[in-house]
């Protein structure tokens, strides 16, 4: 007598085995790649990836970046340096155009049969090879936007952090300041701070290694540090008053952890994405106001050149050499449309809310 399987009730909660079957290989490594684990970062970067914009504006700044390291290298003209031949300095090398040489210089080259290195985007009104003198403007206002923004950020975070976490009376009275500041001409104040820092900096910093920066490029970062830090504070401390309620802040308070420990471990690290965003944006900003205050003549002083200076120093001979205008202003677009595209990249990777 052979035993039957009793037959399944309609409503029974049983499982019928002999509907499913083993997994095939194929399926196995599907399930591998479905879990498999990944972070916050890692898949952010995923998704910038992804974004041709984004790559391409990383690429674009990644060649850049080479190029300002490695150029100075190659070219043996240096920013400051006034065109010479045999040590004598060549007085028909004003306002050469591009991949131009003077008249001593290809007299030399034809008396020595040897040859010189090409001055690749000309040379300015005082003979100096402008080539280099743009890559070393594009150090000098890439170098600002970094640090700038990296002020921008220590000085934002600690600011906002405090005002979200602490809450009440300390909060607003915190905003009302950020308030203060914001409501302030931004152009006035940073011209009005320039010139009085550059006075008062001027003497201050002879014969210290701040003397190479010069005073003007001091007085641009402590104009930064002094105004530009009210959009990442309030942007901070938005996300920090948001945080500050979920259930592991509030079970952290409950055993007795510090509130340095919590800011430092639970909330900021949630706060990351907003906090990359927005540095970020900022760069280009930076580089922006930099070449603006470069151009009206309170940017970096001379003889080290940056983007705006050179197209103030431009300007004037605009009809007669447009190209000595032209090469700044493209850099100063490249870069700032670089940075713009990547932080958009960077928001729609990386932003939470924006996540499909």
């Amino acid at each position: 007598m052979t035993d039957k399987m009793p037959k399944k009730n309609l409503f029974s909660s049983q499982i019928n085995l002999s509907k499913f079957k083993p997994a095939d290989e194929d399926e196995k490594r599907q399930k591998e790649v479905m879990s498999e684990s990944t972070t916050f970062f890692k898949d952010g970067m995923k998704k910038l990836m992804r974004n041709p914009l984004a790559v391409g504006s990383i690429i674009v700044l990644l060649v850049l970046i080479v190029t300002i390291i490695v150029a100075p290298m190659i070219v043996p003209y240096g920013y400051e340096e006034i065109n010479n031949v045999d040590g004598r300095r060549d007085r028909t090398a004003a306002n050469l155009g591009p991949f131009q040489y003077s008249q001593t210089e290809l007299e030399w080259m034809e008396e020595t049969g040897e040859s010189r290195f090409p001055h690749i985007f000309g040379t300015d009104s005082l003979g100096r090879d402008y080539f280099i003198r743009v890559i070393y403007g594009t150090r000098v206002s890439l170098a600002v936007g970094f640090f700038a923004s990296i002020l921008v950020m220590m000085i934002g975070v600690l600011y906002g952090s405090i005002a979200g976490y602490a809450g009440g009376k300390v909060d607003m009275i915190m905003m009302r300041i950020c308030d203060i500041i914001y409501s302030l001409p931004d152009l006035l104040m940073v011209i009005l701070l320039s010139v009085v820092l550059d006075e008062t900096l001027g003497n201050a910093i002879e014969g210290t290694i701040f003397a190479s920066l010069g005073s003007n490029m001091l007085a641009l970062f402590i104009v930064f540090a002094l105004l530009y830090w009210v959009g990442m504070a309030r942007l901070v401390r938005g996300q920090i008053l948001t945080i500050k309620e979920n259930e592991y802040v509030l079970a952290a308070r409950t055993i007795g952890t510090k509130p340095t420990r919590i800011l430092r471990k639970h909330i900021l690290p949630n706060c990351l994405s907003v906090i990359i965003i927005s540095v970020a944006l900022q760069v280009p900003s930076a580089i922006f106001t930099e070449s603006y205050l470069s151009f009206l003549g309170l940017g970096v002083s001379a003889p080290m050149p940056s983007l705006g200076s050179l197209a103030n120093s431009a300007r004037g001979a605009l009809t007669s050499y447009p190209h000595q205008l032209v090469f700044p202003a493209v850099m100063i677009c490249l870069i700032v449309l670089a940075f713009n595209l990547l932080g958009d990249g960077l928001r729609d990777a990386f932003d939470p809310k924006l996540r499909r």
